[in-house]
This record gives structure tokens, C-alpha cells and sequence, in this order.
């Protein structure tokens, strides 16, 4: 069987002349041969500013590239045609399309309404800083250019918690609606400052039963229209996690079928949180280990007085690898974003290396890590920004190993605070499979290390081309593997 391998399929400043769906389409063959088997997609529906923004200020969800609405036909991305001729593309590679969800708000309302509020402490959310009073605010969303295609629900106050601007007043806050669903927020799975199920623009209350039905009644059309293999959904710490279950085992049983989902839980702090979410929805999703990508980011920058013997301390791919999904960077930590902890380039290939070549976790690549990328804009004090995203020609490289060797029993080295490696035995299954990794954050490294007596004479070569030399293993299955300083190498069979 062949080992998993997602690719984020973009990032926060795609802005290739080739609209992202017509790129999905002309890559799909090349993802298939280094061996990705899944594709992450970024949000296909109409957001507030149709033609340029990312996808997470959702508007419509039921537009996806179709109705002329917020400024546009087209997403950021292209059109529904397009979408679908992306997903069907990578059907026909035998790749699987995962679809992005985002569950937490709605954004660009069509209509003003008169709003019974109360303010909150934004770094307290369960105080109230004010009696309640009335605003009006951007909640009702009534799709005028959709005109009831798909479904005729109108969206209205009731169908939201909080919002963030009252435009009668032309203020900014965190306004708690008052209405029949209850006092304050829900209850949601992060209780960091105070209760964090409020995050930004009109944020979805989960109290309202036809909200969830209506989701759902989305969920089933989403699929059937798109034929989508999975889901990520975006920000579950700050949505009711019963939610998250109903809509879940909704499709499973409408599509008699177990879709592939992973979770954001963004968390760097501790791995309590991850463990309580993957407890509470009893393991229904992956979790991206957004801890191991904090590991990563202080390696980069501590260099080699970080101890890499720690790298997988208190990370959800060591406490829980089988719901792990592991990364480098995605779209959030990227420069100038909200969390942004871009991992240094000089440990990219070591931190993809850790990712694509073990056993444990399912690893998720970044696009420009692979195709590479250019950002040209300002910055918030209106500074000119010139972001250049460098492809790594080691990820693909690392990929296809992957895909073809690295399987079978894996033997840890991890014993130098610099310089640590693994091993893996192959199989029967893969031909000239198993490799060994060596890597160090400090000066060139060597390690003796096990791959297997049944490896006895044969010879292994750095697939990188970092090193030169060649490497035999011994009687006793054992040999001594090289990597250069701050660097890594990956030894695998030489077969000619």
C-alpha cells in the first residue's frame, strides 16, 4: 500500500496569471508521479470580496464561482466549471480532492438589521462590559444574485452569536447578540480568553437548530455536486464540537461512507487541547500538529543550540501519530500573517525530511515549497513587501522516496543534540526500499547506524546529492551515514 501524502494547493499571495483551478489541472499528472495522494483545496465559495480574497470571509456558500455576486462571477481561484474540472482532474491521477470548510462565521451581509447587543471584555468573552442596547449591523444575507438557486434560507440575526461592527455606529467591538438562543457565547472547546467562540465577522450560533440543518442540507449538495473525497475544516476550537460530529456522521451515513477529514486546531502552548478535541469528537479527524510545526519554527532560529533530540516533545504525532497530520508551514504562518512562525530556509529540507520519511503521521506539503512563489504589496504600516517563497528541489525528491521506499520497520537514532537519524528496513512489497536519514543542525555529522542484516554489502548513496561518498553495510547490518553541516542527507539503495 502506498504511503499518504496531502499537498496544500496554495497560499495566502497566489497570484499566478493562471487561475488556480487551471493550475490544479495541469499539475494533477505531475502530483500523481512524486507520489501526493490527496490535494487540499482552498475555499471554492464566494467570499465578501469575490475576486481577491483568500476564501475565509465566507459569503455564499452555495456559490462557487457561478453567480455574480460581491464583485464578481469567478472566485480568487476561477470559476464553478473550472472547480469541477480541477477535482475531476485529479480523480483521473487517482488523487483524492479534500475541500475546505469554514464553519465559524459569515461575512459581507446583504441587508441591515436592528440588533439587540451587549459588548464583551475582548480578553475576557464571558463578561459583559455594557447593559444591552440595540445596533444595527450586516446580518441578514439574502444572496440577491443566487436568487434562491440551490436553497431559498436567508440568513438573519438569529443565526449568529456575535458580531464585530455596529454600522450605525461605526464602531468596532465584540457584540454578544441577545435573542432567544441564550445569554452570551456557546461552549466551545477552547476556553482561551474566557470563551473563544467568538473569532471574527458574524459568528454562527449553533443554538439555532435550522442553522444545522441547513449545513448539512449544504454538506450533502457539496458533495453530490463536486464528488469531494474529504474535508479540513477550519478553526474547530472556536465552533461546538456536537456541530462538528452531527454534520460528520450526517454524510457518512447519507454517503455510506468514512470521508478523510483533518481538523486546524491551532495550538503551540501545549497538546492538552488537541487530546481533549480528539476526545470529545472520539477521534473523528485528524489533527494538524500545529505543535511539531512550533518545533520546527524554534529549531530554524535556535540552530544548533536547539536540542534535536526534543523535536518531537509533547507533539501530537508522538502522543497520537495515527490522527496526526504533519507540516511545515501553511497559508497562517506565512510572513506577514496573523501566526505567522515561517520555518527558516536552511531547515525547510530537514523539517520535510522528519515529515515525509517516518513512519508516524500523515505528512502535508506547502505549494511553494514545491512550485515556489512571489508576494509583491504593503504591509500594515503601508511599507512595499517583497516576499520571495523559493521552491525546494528536495521536497520532490523527498516525495517521490516516500511514495516508493520508505516503508518497513523504523530504528530511532536520535541520541546527539545536533545530529540525529533513522532508519527504515523496507519491505517486500516496494523493491530496493528502505533508506536512511541523517541530519544535523550543527557541523557535518557521521552516525553509525542499523538498517538490517539482510542490507549486508549492499551499497547506499545520498538521493539529495549532498554527499558523495558511497556507503556500505556491514556483516552485522550496520553502517556510517554522513550529512553535511546544517543540512540533510537521505541514503538510499544504489540500484545501478
Amino acid at each position: 500500500m502506498q504511503n499518504q501524502t496531502i499537498i496544500q494547493f496554495f497560499h495566502w499571495y497566489y497570484n499566478e496569471a493562471q487561475n488556480l483551478w487551471t493550475k490544479v489541472v495541469n499539475k494533477a499528472n505531475h502530483l500523481k508521479e512524486i507520489g501526493v495522494t490527496a490535494v487540499w483545496l482552498p475555499p471554492a465559495y464566494k467570499s465578501n470580496n469575490a475576486a481577491y480574497d483568500v476564501g475565509y470571509a465566507v459569503y455564499d456558500l452555495f456559490d462557487l464561482g457561478e453567480f455574480d455576486q460581491k464583485g464578481a462571477v469567478n472566485t480568487k481561484y476561477g470559476t464553478k466549471d473550472q472547480y469541477l474540472k480541477a477535482i475531476d482532474a485529479l480523480h483521473e491521477n487517482g488523487i483524492a480532492a479534500i475541500a475546505d470548510i469554514v464553519f465559524n462565521h459569515k461575512a459581507g451581509g446583504d441587508e441591515l438589521e436592528k440588533v439587540k447587543v451587549r459588548t464583551v471584555n475582548p480578553d475576557n468573552r464571558t463578561e459583559f462590559t455594557s447593559d444591552v442596547f440595540e445596533i444595527e449591523a450586516w446580518t441578514k444575507f439574502t444572496f440577491p444574485g443566487r436568487q434562491g438557486k440551490y436553497s431559498e434560507f436567508i440568513w438573519d440575526h438569529t443565526c449568529f452569536s456575535g458580531v464585530d461592527w455596529a454600522e450605525d455606529l461605526k464602531e468596532t467591538a465584540i457584540y454578544s447578540i441577545q435573542n432567544y438562543l441564550g445569554e452570551g457565547f456557546e461552549q466551545v472547546p477552547s476556553t482561551e480568553l474566557g470563551n473563544y467562540d467568538y473569532l471574527m465577522f458574524n459568528d454562527i450560533d449553533y443554538r439555532n437548530q435550522a442553522v444545522i440543518e441547513e449545513l448539512k442540507y449544504w454538506g450533502t449538495w457539496l458533495v453530490e455536486t463536486t464528488k469531494i473525497d474529504g474535508f479540513r475544516l477550519d478553526a474547530v476550537k472556536h465552533i461546538n464540537p456536537e456541530f462538528i460530529i452531527e454534520w460528520l456522521d450526517h454524510l457518512d451515513e447519507k454517503f455510506n461512507r468514512k470521508f478523510f477529514v483533518v481538523a486546524e486546531d491551532w495550538n503551540v502552548v501545549d497538546i492538552e487541547g488537541q487530546l481533549e478535541y480528539i476526545d470529545i469528537t472520539a477521534g473523528r479527524t485528524q489533527i494538524f500538529d500545529s505543535l511539531l510545526h512550533h518545533n520546527f519554527y524554534l529549531a530554524s532560529h535556535e540552530e544548533n543550540q536547539f536540542d534535536m533530540r526534543t523535536i518531537f516533545d509533547k507533539t501530537l504525532v508522538q502522543v497520537k501519530p495515527e490522527l496526526a497530520v504533519t507540516f511545515v508551514d501553511n497559508h497562517d504562518s506565512q510572513p506577514l500573517q496573523a501566526l505567522e512562525s515561517y520555518v527558516d530556509f536552511w531547515f525547510r529540507p530537514l523539517a520535510y525530511a522528519i515529515i515525509l520519511l517516518r513512519e508516524q503521521g500523515i505528512p502535508c506539503l506547502f505549494f511553494p515549497d514545491l512550485y515556489g512563489g512571489i508576494y509583491d504589496d504593503k504591509d500594515k504600516e503601508g511599507n512595499d513587501v517583497h516576499i520571495e517563497l523559493a521552491a525546494l528541489p528536495e521536497v520532490e525528491t523527498m516525495c517521490k522516496i516516500r511514495s516508493t521506499l520508505a516503508y518497513g520497520l523504523q530504528r530511532e537514532h536520535f541520541d546527539h543534540g545536533n545530529c540525529v537519524g533513522w532508519t527504515r528496513e523496507g519491505d517486500d512489497e516496494h523493491e530496493n526500499s528502505g533508506l536512511a536519514v541523517l541530519m544535523s543542525t550543527g557541523e557535518a555529522g557521521f552516525k553509525s547506524m542499523e538498517m538490517g542484516k539482510k542490507f549486508e554489502g549492499k551499497t547506499f548513496i545520498d538521493a539529495l546529492g549532498h554527499c558523495s561518498q558511497e556507503v556500505i553495510v556491514d556483516e552485522n547490518g550496520w553502517a556510517e551515514f554522513h550529512c553535511n553541516a546544517g543540512s540533510v542527507s537521505v541514503w538510499v539503495l544504489k540500484t545501478q
